[in-house]
């Protein structure tokens, strides 16, 4: 007997099977009686002998009991077998059915059924195979890269090995290389791997695509849950009644709640009533509201800008948070009001004009440009008005086709790129207009009155040409150099003195270039580069720079380097060749006058004290024969010895002055300071000249002020300088004339004065009136070497102070001397000495 399995899995046995059992009830009868009857017999071969009698019984009887047990299981086995086919066959029939329907139904549908088995096994394929391929062979069905594109053939083959390898269903619509619209899906069944392919098309083909594009709205509804749920604005979704069903998470943040879920259960409302209502009244009339309003946000007023816009029996609705753009707007509307007053204040007109080619800003400088009433700029005018309005007032260039003119510069509200112009108006103003395309559209005028910027630019352009004909003409070097070092502007002349080619300076040389080729022809060479660093050094002062160049052909340029204020460098080059030689000459000639007068001044001081020895011993004996002791003389004797007295002492005052002259010019000239009274000092030079006033019948009037008081100077020198002005005005007077000596004190100075009522001096003699060995009598009795007035003004600056001169002709002279009146300084002294010298 053999077990099989039938299509419900259950175990089925054969007739066999009971046959099997009585024999085994047989068996075990035969041994149970064996036992027994051996134990009844004693002796060995009555057991023998009866063991054999019992098992033959316990055989016959077994046997007996298998036949019967046989027969009766036979009988039940075969009712049950009977019953069992007729079950069988009943499901054998409904099994066929079943195959038959199914054949039934697969061959009513465009389609492939595909079954692996184990994994060697190969796979049953059923189906049309035209559906996918035209060669009717099953095992082209699993060449998928044969009919479907080679991304979908990967994709198939990749869900088919998973489906076979872990049983991974899949399902997927497909689209043959023949552009039919398969759908192709696969399962594991009881074990086995199936794939489907079925040709969708009609119906089907519509269903499939519903389902993708229910799909597909799912994916897109979830994906703008998702985007509102990251915007910060808060959203929500209500339904026909008005309750929330949805938000996002910032509306869930604006109403402080836990999270979207719980703020639509509370219905925690983020609008105000008042918002709420006036947007469900729009809603009821089927249109969106709009609007702005505010709300309470944790804890917070802000302002928002809300759709609510009917979605079928429900509505959708955002709030923006424009609190922050509503404080910019407020913000820029102050500034745009600031910049209206700011323009209002610029001498520069402006007038904006929207794309609409009206004026909607104008600032005070526009008005007064064009004398424009206030009143009809606040209508905001078109363009075209105000263009006929000024050229009514002949207030627009002259144009000889206006209207082509007029719609050229209307085309700057098409135009993207600024644009200037220059007007020249009627009244002889000449206008700078810029036209700039305003990004909202519209344009904005600017117009500056460059009357006399203009007249500016043409004198400018006028001097500079002018400078550059002189640069052109001077015989002076000039050249420029630019903050970079190079060349920028050079004259003829510059060329010229460094025999520089045009083809050299054209291309604007550097510095460096230049001083290689000008260099040598200098004896110094280093001295282009000292230019050469004020030009392209870094320096921390621009300072400027002055030097003499020797030339190796022993011509003498001088040289200047003077910083611009834009960075460049002028260098300036004039040939001193001539001023030099001239220079040279003048200087030598002046060493040699030097020689001379210091020959002449050591002559003179040499002679005088050569005279002065024998001139004193002759006054001296003179003096011994007019006093009686020495013996009498006669009256002519007596006379004559007076004339040599008098003769010896003027030649004496004379050689006295030379020598003080002398002692001035060497600066060995030394005064005695002291504090000496001005009053006594005046007395004492008028007591040298009583006898000279007594000869010429002269009046001295001696005046000192009240106060006058003293001062530190030297007093010799005082009373020398009194006594050679008082000598002078007595010999430039007439008999029964007056001569007045004067002292005052004038603030810190002391003042002398010396008038007399002479003939006066001519102008032209004045300036040369205190020049050495110079003498002018203008036909008076004066007679002299003229030397008195030079020492006195060398003994005036000697003590820091100065002379003056006040003539008129017939009218007399006042000379002036002016002292300073505290104790004289050191460098007063030496300041005297030197006007001396210079003076000399």
């Amino acid at each position: 007997m053999e077990r099989r399995w039938d299509q419900r899995g259950e175990t089925m046995w054969k007739p066999a099977a009971g046959l099997r059992l009585g024999l085994g009830v047989c068996l075990a009868l035969a041994l149970f009686l064996a036992p027994a009857s051996a134990g009844m017999e004693t002796s060995a071969g009555e057991a023998l002998h009866h063991s054999a009698e019992a098992a033959g019984l316990a055989i016959i009887a077994g046997l007996i009991l298998f036949s019967t047990l046989t027969a009766l299981f036979h009988l039940k086995e075969r009712r049950q077998g009977a019953r069992r086919e007729s079950v069988l066959t009943t499901e054998v029939a409904a099994l066929r059915a079943r195959l038959d329907r199914a054949e039934l139904f697969l061959a009513g549908e465009s389609q492939i059924v595909i079954v692996w088995g184990g994994p060697d096994d190969e796979p049953e394929i059923e189906g049309d195979l035209g559906l996918v391929t035209q060669a009717l062979i099953a095992h082209r069905v699993l060449a998928f890269g044969s009919w479907l594109p080679p991304e979908m053939a990967r994709n198939l083959e990749d869900s088919v090995a998973r489906l076979r390898a872990r049983g991974e269903g899949f399902r997927f619509a497909a689209t043959d290389l023949e552009g039919r619209h398969l759908d192709i899906e696969g399962h594991p069944i009881s074990g086995l791997a199936v794939m489907r392919i079925r040709d969708v098309s009609g119906e089907r083909l519509e269903v499939i695509r519903l389902h993708e594009l229910q799909a597909r709205t799912v994916g897109e509804l979830r994906s703008l849950w998702a985007m509102l749920d990251a915007v910060a604005s808060p959203a929500w979704v209500r339904d026909g009644e008005g309750r929330l069903t949805w938000v996002n998470a910032a509306y869930a943040r604006a109403v402080e709640a836990k999270d979207p879920a719980e703020a639509v259960a509370r219905g925690v409302e983020l609008l105000e009533r008042t918002t709420r209502d006036a947007s469900a009244e729009a809603r009821e009339s089927g249109s969106i509201w709009r609007g702005r309003a505010p709300a309470i946000v944790v804890g917070e007023r802000r302002i928002f800008d809300i759709v609510d816009a009917p979605a079928g029996a429900a509505s959708v609705g955002m709030a923006m948070d424009v609190s922050e753009i509503q404080s910019a707007r407020d913000a820029l509307e102050r500034e745009m009001q600031a910049h209206a007053r700011t323009l209002d204040q610029l001498s520069t007109a402006v007038a904006i004009f929207d794309r609409t080619k009206r004026l909607v800003f104008h600032n005070a400088a526009y008005r007064q440009l064009w004398s424009l009433d206030q009143a009809w700029l606040g209508q905001k005018p078109a363009d075209s008005e105000i263009l006929d309005r000024l050229r009514a007032a002949r207030l627009l260039p002259e144009q000889a086709d206006f209207r082509a003119w007029q719609a050229s510069l209307l085309g700057g509200y098409q135009s993207l790129e600024t644009e200037e112009q220059a007007w020249y108006l009627p009244d002889g103003r000449t206008l700078r207009i810029v036209i700039n395309p305003n990004p909202q559209g519209g344009v904005t005028y600017l117009f500056d009155d460059v009357t006399e910027r203009f007249h500016l630019e043409q004198q400018f352009n006028a001097a500079i040409r002018v400078q550059s004909e002189t640069l052109d003409t001077l015989k002076e070097g000039v050249a420029v150099f630019g903050s970079d070092g190079r060349l920028k502007l050079f004259n003829p002349a510059f060329a010229r003195l460094w025999a520089l080619r045009p083809e050299q300076l054209d291309d604007q040389p550097h510095i460096d270039r230049v001083a290689r080729i000008c260099a040598p022809l200098s004896v110094n060479e280093s001295d282009w580069n000292e230019l050469r660093a004020i030009v392209a050094g870094l320096q921390d002062h621009r300072l400027g720079f002055e030097s003499r160049l020797v030339r190796r052909d022993h011509s003498v340029l001088d040289c200047a380097a003077a910083p611009l204020p834009d960075g460049a460098t002028m260098l300036t080059f004039i040939d001193a060749t001539a001023g030099v030689n001239v220079e040279r000459a003048l200087t030598e000639r002046n060493q040699a006058l030097l020689d001379a007068e210091k020959l002449r001044n050591d002559f003179v001081h040499h002679v005088s004290y050569e005279l002065r020895s024998p001139l004193t011993n002759i006054i001296g004996f003179i003096q011994l024969l007019g006093d009686p002791a020495v013996g009498p003389l006669n009256a002519k004797q007596f006379e004559y010895a007076g004339y040599v007295t008098k003769s010896s002492s003027a030649l004496l005052a004379i050689i006295n002055d030379i020598l003080d002259l002398a002692s001035i010019d060497a600066d060995a000239m030394e005064l005695s300071l002291e504090a000496i009274d001005i009053a006594e000092t005046m007395r004492g030079a008028a007591e040298g000249v009583q006898d000279r006033l007594a000869e010429s019948n002269l009046t001295l009037r001696v005046i000192a002020m009240d106060g006058v008081g003293s001062f530190v100077a030297d007093g010799k020198r005082i009373r020398q300088i009194l006594f050679n002005l008082l000598s002078n005005a007595i010999g430039f007077s007439s008999a029964g004339q007056t001569i007045d000596l004067a002292a005052l004190r004038r603030g810190e100075e002391i003042v002398f004065k010396v008038s007399d009522q002479g003939r006066g001096i001519p102008a032209d003699v004045i300036d040369h009136i205190f020049d050495r060995f110079k003498t002018h009598t203008t036909g008076s009795r004066h007679r002299g070497v003229g030397l008195g007035l030079s020492i006195v003004r060398s003994f005036v600056e000697l003590h820091g102070g100065r002379i003056l001169i006040d003539s008129a002709l017939g009218e007399g002279t006042t000379v002036t001397c002016i002292f300073p009146g505290e104790r004289m300084k050191v460098s007063a002294i030496e300041t005297g000495r030197e006007r001396e010298r210079n003076g000399g």
